[in-house]
């Protein structure tokens, strides 16, 4: 007889649909290892997995038309980032099929799957399969977090965060 477990709770906010808007991102690695690089002297010297990380933030909104990455920070063993979700963008060019049919239509531009889930997958995804490739022994922690940028001030303090994570590493709850 098989048991029937619990259905396993969401970290998201039933009140936001992560489809538009500016969000702060956590992403860490399986016990916080340091396999994107080391810090010395104030300063990130990223492995080569830190630097395909860095290639593919840089490339975000060239694979993925509704996302636009304003700042990051790649950290041994984490990155930040501000990231910005544009839902209308989203209905013309992320999706690669034709749209003239009203059900594709619909379907595109009403995704079950928010936009920003959608955005972390995939950059996990090619960080993971670039790791496989080369053989680097890898592996991400299984969820992320999130924060929904609320006005001008929010967005500043969490930019200067971001600028500043390398020079407080020492403080830092993921070090």
């Amino acid at each position: 007889m098989s048991k029937i477990l619990p259905k396993r709770k969401s970290p998201r906010a039933q009140w936001i649909e992560y489809n538009a808007g500016l969000y702060f991102i956590t992403i860490c690695t399986h016990n916080w290892v340091h396999y994107f690089g080391e810090i010395k002297f104030g300063k990130i010297y990223l492995t080569e997995l830190g630097e395909y990380l860095d290639k593919t933030l840089q490339g975000a909104s060239n694979h993925n038309n509704y996302i636009n990455i304003l700042q990051y920070v790649i950290m041994p063993n984490h990155l930040h980032a501000i990231v910005e979700v544009e839902y209308e963008e989203y209905s013309d060019r992320a999706c690669s099929v034709p749209t003239t049919d009203e059900r594709l239509v619909n379907k595109v531009k009403s995704p079950k799957i928010p936009l920003l889930s959608i955005f972390v997958r995939s950059l996990k995804s090619e960080i993971t399969r670039y790791a496989n490739i080369k053989n680097i022994t890898f592996r991400w922690q299984n969820r992320y977090h999130d924060h929904l940028i609320r006005g001008v001030e929010d967005c500043n303090n969490i930019s200067q965060y971001i600028e500043n994570n390398v020079l407080n590493w020492e403080k830092d709850c993921f070090c």
